[in-house]
């Protein structure tokens, strides 16, 4: 994963409004907040990749994830949906033993129960891709949300419980509704930056 420019982060710093708060000024996290949060994202082996991370994240900070980012793609082989999905119990003793990553065995096989949710999702025929699949609760637009202060962000909706539900069925582990309110956020189903933000969808 590429990350922002010194630049970039840079700039960030001094254009953010109280929307990029909550990065607290750390670099990371400020270049998440610009260049990448609330953006749409459609690429197969990316939406795989943010939801795993949004499940890595659960009772964890998301400056944690951020940080050891880069080297849990690495581990988990850029998240490829195959090569996760295939993943054997040795797969698994080798991730747990591996000090750059967030080493929790239900995390780790969450990710592999999910690529094969996927694979089963799209196998059965109902959905060409998981693309297809997750975009289509919005009919392939992004929800933009107006709010004007962080508080009036929510942690979960409507939405986010019943695609929560939904994938819960079809054998996805690690999604519950904050989860996927955050997940809608990182793909850019949702767009939550706040009105005042310079990088709120033009829209």
């Amino acid at each position: 994963m590429i990350f922002a420019s010194e630049y970039i982060i840079q700039d960030a710093f001094m254009s953010e409004s109280e929307c990029g708060s909550w990065a607290n000024n750390q670099p990371l996290a400020l270049a998440y907040h610009s260049d990448r949060w609330c953006k749409p994202i459609h690429e197969e082996t990316e939406l795989f990749a943010m939801l795993c991370l949004e499940g890595q994240q659960a009772g964890l900070s998301w400056s944690t994830i951020l940080k050891k980012e880069a080297a849990i793609r690495k581990a988990f082989d850029g998240f490829d949906i195959n090569k996760v999905e295939a993943y054997t119990n040795e797969k698994v003793e080798e991730l747990m033993q591996n000090p750059q990553i967030l080493r929790n065995r239900q995390k780790i096989c969450s990710a592999i129960k999910n690529a094969a949710a996927i694979k089963k999702l799209i196998g059965s025929g109902e959905y060409a891709s998981f693309n297809d699949y997750i975009w289509h609760f919005t009919d392939n637009q992004q929800i933009i949300h107006h709010p004007k202060k962080l508080s009036d962000v929510a942690a979960q909706d409507e939405l986010s419980e019943m695609i929560s539900k939904d994938l819960k069925k079809r054998g996805f582990t690690f999604v519950g509704p904050v989860i996927i309110y955050s997940y809608l956020q990182a793909i850019g189903i949702y767009d939550d930056h706040l009105e005042d933000c310079p990088y709120k969808s033009k829209r």
